[in-house]
């Protein structure tokens, strides 16, 4: 059971940061500022530069694979640790160390190379590959998306989007729909905002309404 404990309403959490880039360094500041105690690990000092003059967390130098480095970051008491270095081997060490060694709940990756999903599936880690996510999402506005949201379900990466309904369809059902290849169509959202899953076929189409469909991100 994760080790959390509630302030103003929200709960707080230990989290370990990996990497002190950009992406690391926004995050730990975020998180920071949501009220979680946070610990970030970079191996060059330099880069805690990047950090919110306000973060108020803390900073470990040192080589993030090192467990000695990763204890005196806290990991044993950490409730979560994200790994986001711009090195995909970095990550993946550090993710399976957090979860077989150190036996941490949660754990999140960041990768590169989409073709790495695959190892990171093996070790049931769960991943955010930016590149997928940046061509899905350029995808879909192409496509005259909508509304686009994207979650994470085990070490998958669902996304759902919206898309006006077709003059064509009008008049018709969730039936009629054909969805492209690789999507499934979730339901259509009405004028009103009121969302009808998929599963009721028999349901009319009316102008205005939202297709609603989702996809794995590949």
């Amino acid at each position: 059971m994760l080790d959390v404990w509630k302030k103003g309403g929200t709960f707080t959490m230990n989290v370990l940061v990996i990497g002190c880039g950009k992406v690391g360094s926004k995050l730990a500041t975020v998180l920071d500022k949501l009220g979680h105690d946070v610990c970030i690990v970079d191996r060059d000092a330099e880069h805690f530069e990047l950090l919110d003059h306000e973060f108020s967390g803390y900073t470990v130098a040192g080589i993030p694979i090192d467990q000695d480095v990763l204890r005196n970051a806290g990991i044993e008491g950490s409730d979560a640790v994200i790994a986001v270095t711009q090195d995909d081997n970095v990550n993946i060490m550090v993710a399976q160390l957090a979860r077989e060694v150190f036996h941490i709940d949660i754990v999140l990756t960041r990768i590169y190379d989409p073709q790495r999903e695959n190892v990171f599936s093996h070790f049931n880690l769960k991943t955010v590959c930016p590149t997928n996510l940046t061509v899905d999402a350029v995808c879909a506005a192409l496509e005259g998306a909508i509304d686009l949201k994207q979650m994470s379900f085990g070490t998958s990466t669902i996304s759902y989007y919206s898309l006006p309904l077709r003059e064509n369809l009008i008049g018709k059902t969730i039936h009629d729909v054909i969805p492209d290849p690789g999507s499934l169509l979730f339901g259509i959202q009405h004028q009103d905002g009121k969302l009808i899953l998929a599963h009721d076929k028999r349901e009319k189409l009316n102008a205005g309404d939202k297709l609603v469909f989702a996809k794995m991100v590949e």
